[in-house]
């Protein structure tokens, strides 16, 4: 039998306000446990929460770029349980009015993934176990961070419609600037529904959900294992259990938490201490007019305006940061495709190398700019320029005061290029005697020698030429 894999993700978003939802506690990550939190944040008897109201207009902008329907009218509820994380033993989140419903994302496989909602919650602490002294210890400084959940329709069937997803969301609110969506730090968490059913059936199986996902990869493995399980089962003639399963890493398996069999009762109830928000025509119109150019839209417009290849307007629209980066470069005089391809090939190559983010880089678009500059005027050459950049880019040092100090500049006087020539002409016969022979990576081999004699700071192109001429004077 053939099986089809069905995935619905509920994916929880920390918003970048500096303050939290209900209170004036810093969201700063990290900190000595529980010095972020307040009366507020903690629950404490007597305390009252304020909305903060950069957290609406940071959901209102997500679910406007989600291409949502955004409620005019919304509030908070309770949400109650007991858990040693959530000391005020109930949750503030959205249940029956929640800002956002009924969304769109195209991504790149070609399908559509439906939202369901998107609504504003208050994040919970967070529980650290120390297998020293087996002991498991409350963090509060996270209680009461700002949340969005998106909660999408199961339109998933694979992995890798999973991560398309889920990159085209990241990339959305990082542009947007409502979020860093940092896996690494919680930033952005997600919940993966998951169930399976016979090819062609349009009945939905039992679903499991999945937790402590904390990267793509992470998510893709455990995908993978957890549809194998599935049908694993079915085909033993065993039941799927509705449950909450724990990825592990280590193991490369998931494991049952805690049964899901019979739907917990939250008692959800209006949340009493926090009035109603309404959305009007005015503040919505502001909200729109704010949005910025996502990266579809800069896609376009650098294939419209600068000629650009798909692909390279794909890798530099990836990270806000780097088609920013690259825009401003261009704007101090690159040109579009010589700042592309530098940014796509040593930029990156750096980033990756350091584990950073373009964001983090202390490399600024006008020393990119003056190296490009250095290359097109003559004074030095791709291969020179490259050292100088690896050389610059972690402090963002001086080209030229680098390139001056080294004595890099190149070698253009085409009297030392042709004594050089000679100089290798006379210490490579056999290669001249191969490229009259017809083998033309001599040729090669003469143009890498005298580079070398050079140091490597000859103009290629004059190299080129006296060589040439050289050759055709000895034929």
């Amino acid at each position: 039998m053939t099986w089809e894999t069905v995935i619905g993700l509920e994916t929880h978003v920390e918003l970048a306000t500096r303050t939290k939802i209900f209170c004036a506690c810093t969201t700063e990550f990290g900190g000595a446990p529980n010095t972020h939190c307040c009366p507020v944040c903690t629950g404490m008897p007597g305390a009252l929460p304020v909305m903060n109201e950069k957290v609406l207009e940071f959901a209102v902008k997500a679910g406007l770029a989600l291409h949502c329907e955004i409620t005019r009218y919304s509030k908070f509820d309770r949400k109650n349980y007991f858990y040693p994380d959530l000391p005020k033993a109930y949750q503030v989140s959205q249940l029956y009015l929640p800002i956002a419903r009924n969304g769109a994302v195209p991504i790149k496989t070609g399908k559509t993934i439906r939202i369901h909602e998107l609504h504003m919650e208050e994040d919970a602490g967070k529980l650290v176990h120390d297998p020293w002294i087996d002991q498991t210890r409350a963090d509060y400084n996270r209680c009461g961070v700002p949340l969005i959940e998106i909660v999408t329709e199961p339109d998933f069937r694979s992995g890798e419609e999973v991560i398309a997803y889920l990159e085209k969301l990241r990339s959305t609110l990082q542009y947007l600037g409502v979020s860093d969506c940092k896996m690494q730090e919680g930033s952005l968490r997600c919940d993966v529904n998951l169930s399976v059913r016979p090819a062609g059936s349009q009945e939905l199986g039992t679903r499991t959900e999945m937790k402590n996902l904390n990267s793509f990869k992470a998510i893709v493995r455990a995908i993978a294992y957890e549809a194998r399980r599935q049908i694993e089962c079915m085909e033993e003639g065993k039941r799927i259990i509705q449950e909450t399963r724990r990825w592990d890493e280590n193991k490369d398996a998931t494991f049952a938490m805690r049964s899901k069999e019979n739907a917990q009762d939250y008692r959800y109830f209006p949340e009493p201490d926090i009035p109603p928000m309404e959305v009007t025509e005015d503040y919505l119109e502001r909200l729109k007019a704010e949005l910025p150019e996502l990266a579809e839209e800069k896609m376009a417009r650098y294939q419209r305006e600068w000629s650009l290849p798909a692909y390279d307007t794909e890798m530099i629209t990836g990270q806000k940061a780097l088609a920013d980066f690259f825009e401003e470069t261009v704007a101090l005089g690159a040109p579009p495709k010589q700042a592309a391809n530098w940014i796509m090939g040593e930029v990156l190559r750096q980033l990756s190398a350091g584990g950073m983010e373009a964001k983090d880089m202390a490399f600024t678009p006008r020393t990119l700019a003056r190296l490009i500059a250095l290359v097109q005027t003559g004074r030095l050459n791709r291969n020179t320029a490259v050292k100088v950049f690896d050389a610059v880019f972690a402090s963002d040092g001086d080209a030229d005061a680098y390139v001056k100090e080294h004595g890099l500049e190149q070698v253009s006087d085409s009297g030392l290029v042709a004594a050089a020539v000679e100089k290798v002409f006379s210490a490579n016969p056999k290669s001249i005697e191969d490229y009259r022979a017809g083998k033309e990576k001599a040729f090669g081999f003469l143009v890498g020698q005298v580079m070398r004699e050079l140091r490597g700071q000859a103009s290629p192109q004059v190299v080129n030429q006296i060589i040439r001429e050289r050759l055709e004077q000895v034929k």
